[in-house]
């Protein structure tokens, strides 16, 4: 039988069909004004003032796909990311189905210009939705909501991406034997029918007696062209950790190879460890992330597992996909220490992104936005999904 879709597009030029929500504490409320664009929310003289609007619509059809798309000009704002948030709430004859609601993908930031876009599976009780719009310590700041939609779409199909990740110390060898060994697990990786591997930290120095020195080049170059022959003989991104020389200068280099064997990105390692640093290793400064042809991803190398923001950057940035070549380790827990494989976990959990790592101590993991490890190579050598 043929339905309807549910096309809603909400009125922000009038609170009219909007209700007001204001926290409990009196001197912490913020305005709602009508304007020709929308409806205003500022709080100039209560930096830390809540508030929003909110309606419930009925004729949601459980299990069904709705596109949810929000506008907001912001002004004066310094922190939007803390500051403006969409919600629903799905709802079955008007009673929340959970209390907490869920928040809305953004805001996408472009100047003054706040953009939320996701769509959302309904769940199969649901027979309404509540949205709303709030706002949280404008800061003097304020905040125009320009336009709401919530419209019965077709369901996004899901991207099915096979991502692995190897466990291989090579020992008494040379950088270019290394390369050789490296891509045999190149190899190995694509007769598994994998998208995308993580191979280890400084990949060419790992088990021999060359320093950073020794086995730096450009990138691309000598390394990138060897790995990206094997990248594109088995139709696979790789990510591998290297010595890149740039002029003089020498970085510890994260670099992205796509099915073309071709250099997609690379990142210059952020936190060096002290043994870097006194070779006369040069930091990176930037947290880059790259679109691939299944999603985001982002590299981060070792040592930068000991510090929180480049996860959170990362995120902020896009990322759904952080790859970690690691020389240190994902060891479990010991004499109450939180060591690698609990902090790789929580980072994962924190921002939201499946966490790669590739090391020579430990297992190498894929580890999934709950923190939960799909695949471990559990003490076994080669690649694991």
């Amino acid at each position: 039988m043929k339905t309807d879709k549910l096309d809603i597009n909400y009125d922000l030029k009038s609170m009219e069909s909007w209700s007001i929500w204001n926290p409990i504490v009196p001197k912490t409320t913020c305005s709602f004004n009508e304007t020709p664009d929308g409806i205003l929310v500022a709080s100039p003289d209560k930096p830390y003032a809540v508030g929003g609007i909110y309606q419930e619509t009925k004729g949601i059809k459980g299990g069904f796909s709705y596109a949810i798309k929000v506008d907001c000009k912001i002004k004066d704002v310094p922190y939007p990311y803390r500051t403006v948030f969409v919600r629903l709430t799905w709802t079955n004859d008007g009673a929340p189905i959970h209390y907490a609601g869920m928040l809305i993908r953004g805001p996408i930031i472009d100047g003054d210009n706040a953009r939320f876009d996701d769509v959302i599976v309904a769940p199969d009780e649901a027979n309404g939705v509540v949205i709303s719009l709030d706002v949280k310590w404008l800061e003097g700041g304020s905040v125009v909501w320009k336009n709401a939609s919530i419209n019965e779409t077709d369901p996004i199909p899901p991207r099915k991406v096979k991502i692995g990740t190897v466990f291989f110390r090579p020992s008494n060898s040379t950088p270019e034997n290394n390369l050789r060994l490296w891509c045999e697990k190149i190899d190995e990786a694509g007769k598994l029918g994998l998208d995308i591997v993580c191979l280890g930290e400084a990949i060419t120095m790992i088990g021999t007696s060359a320093n950073a020195v020794d086995c730096a080049y450009p990138i691309p170059g000598h390394d990138t062209d060897i790995l990206g022959n094997s990248a594109r003989k088995n139709k696979i991104w790789v990510v591998a950790g290297l010595s890149e020389l740039d002029e003089d200068i020498i970085y510890n280099t994260a670099v992205l190879l796509d099915r073309e064997g071709k250099v997609a990105g690379k990142y210059r390692k952020v936190h060096l460890p002290r043994e870097e640093w006194k070779w006369g290793i040069t930091p990176g400064h930037e947290y880059p992330v790259f679109q691939t042809d299944f999603g985001i991803v982002a590299m981060q190398i070792c040592y930068d597992w000991f510090f929180s923001e480049p996860e959170e950057i990362f995120a902020l940035n896009g990322a759904e996909i952080i790859f970690a070549p690691t020389w240190g380790n994902t060891l479990p827990d010991h004499d109450g220490i939180a060591d690698g494989e609990t902090v790789f976990r929580v980072r994962a959990r924190d921002n939201g992104v499946y966490m790669v790592p590739s090391v020579y101590d430990g297992n190498s993991l894929i580890i999934d936005p709950m923190g939960r490890i799909l695949a471990s190579n559990n003490g076994k050598e080669g690649v694991f999904w």
